[in-house]
C-alpha cells in the first residue's frame, strides 16, 4: 500500500495527470530505543557557544523525569530543563552527572564530544 502523505505531485507530459512522486529524502525521526542505558551528550552547536548536557535514555514518569532534573541541577548548581522526556542541564557537568546517576542505580553511557 502506498503511502500519501510523504509524496511530491509531479506532472505527466504522457497522460496529462498529476501523479505521486515518492519523496525518498523525508526522514522519520527514529524511535527511542530503550537499551537499559542512560546517556550523557555534550551539546555546543546550535546554542550561541554554550555548553549543554542532553540526557536521555531515562523511563520514568514526567513528575519523576522532573524530580530528577532538579536533583541533577541542584547538584550541578546550574540550570537546565526537561522537552520531550530529555533532560537537559547547562555547563559541562558530565562527570558530576554520570556519577550522580550511577549512585542512582542507572547504568550511564558518555556519549558524543
Amino acid at each position: 500500500m502506498t503511502n500519501w502523505a510523504d509524496s511530491i505531485p509531479v506532472y505527466s507530459t504522457e497522460s496529462g495527470r498529476i501523479k505521486q512522486k515518492q519523496n525518498s529524502s523525508a526522514a522519520k525521526p527514529a524511535p527511542q530505543i530503550n537499551d537499559g542505558f542512560v546517556r550523557l551528550r555534550r551539546e555546543v552547536k546550535g546554542r550561541g557557544g554554550g555548553t549543554v548536557i542532553v540526557i536521555n535514555g531515562i523511563m520514568l514518569p514526567a513528575h519523576e523525569l522532573k524530580e530528577l532534573a532538579g536533583t541533577l541541577k541542584k547538584k550541578c548548581g546550574c540550570g537546565g530543563t526537561v522537552k520531550d522526556g530529555i533532560i537537559e542541564i547547562q555547563g559541562d557537568h558530565r562527570d558530576t552527572i554520570a556519577a550522580e546517576l550511577q549512585a542512582c542505580g542507572f547504568k550511564v553511557k558518555l556519549a558524543g564530544g
